[in-house]
């Protein structure tokens, strides 16, 4: 377990597809990925999973044709979403962040019905989300895996163009000094600058913020994935785009 003194680990990036998500699947299974059949949370979203080593990224959206029932993501455009960090220990985590000053809500439950291994059985986590978001622009909140087995296995982390982790993702905001001390002060992470980029670094994940004084809020540009060929390879989020 983490202790209280050390940086949380990344637990997964969230891709917003809205009512895309199904059109838009085949494309990203194109090229190479190994997709976790579609999700239904009870709160009314859907999605599907890429699974990887420690991390996963999650294509995220609802049904084609229907309306957007949780209200957090309705608006949310295309595109890279939200960085979601692992909790150990919601509750914990939850009194944590209201403690330090953090607009957050109650710990809240999720579930999906999975099938696995030809059996259906519940996916299980409980988020620790923020009534107003710590840092302008980007939405962040924490995620403990009540049944990680259902989320990561043999079947899901396989992926024929070598897919393994995500080594790093990068951001930019107006003020990214400022924005990588929030992000620090989140996950019990410390901040290294080098040559104006500040750097945070998980215990699975490398978080990076350059300036870009233009930015009315901070912005996920891209993630960058370490392959079996030991190569890095920027994700494509654009996959199936205009289908």
């Amino acid at each position: 377990m983490t202790s209280s003194s050390s940086p949380l680990a990344f637990d997964h990036l969230v891709v917003m597809l809205r009512d895309e998500l199904e059109a838009r699947s085949a494309a990203f299974e194109a090229a190479g990925y190994r997709l976790g059949p579609p999700g239904y949370h009870n709160l009314g979203s859907m999605n599907r999973l890429i699974a990887l080593n420690s991390t996963y990224i999650e294509l995220l959206g609802w049904p084609q044709g229907s309306e957007p029932l949780r209200k957090e993501i309705a608006d949310q455009p295309l595109g890279l979403d939200a960085l979601v960090f692992r909790s150990h220990d919601a509750h914990a985590d939850q009194a944590r962040l209201h403690h330090a000053g953090f607009d957050v809500q109650p710990v809240s439950h999720l579930e999906r019905p999975v099938e696995i291994g030809g059996s259906s059985r519940i996916a299980r986590f409980n988020t620790v989300r923020f009534n107003s978001q710590p840092i302008d622009g980007l939405r962040v909140y924490f995620c403990q895996h009540l049944t990680p087995e259902l989320v990561w296995n043999e079947d899901l982390t396989e992926h024929a163009n070598g897919a393994r982790f995500i080594h790093s993702i990068e951001l930019s905001a107006a003020d990214a000094a400022s924005t990588a001390a929030m992000l620090a002060k989140l996950v019990n992470g410390q901040v290294a600058e080098e040559s104006g980029r500040y750097d945070v670094r998980l215990e699975n994940t490398l978080i990076s913020i350059t300036t870009s004084p233009d930015n009315a809020g901070a912005r996920i540009n891209r993630a960058r994935l370490l392959h079996a060929d030991g190569n890095l390879h920027d994700f494509d989020y654009t996959l199936g785009a205009g289908r």
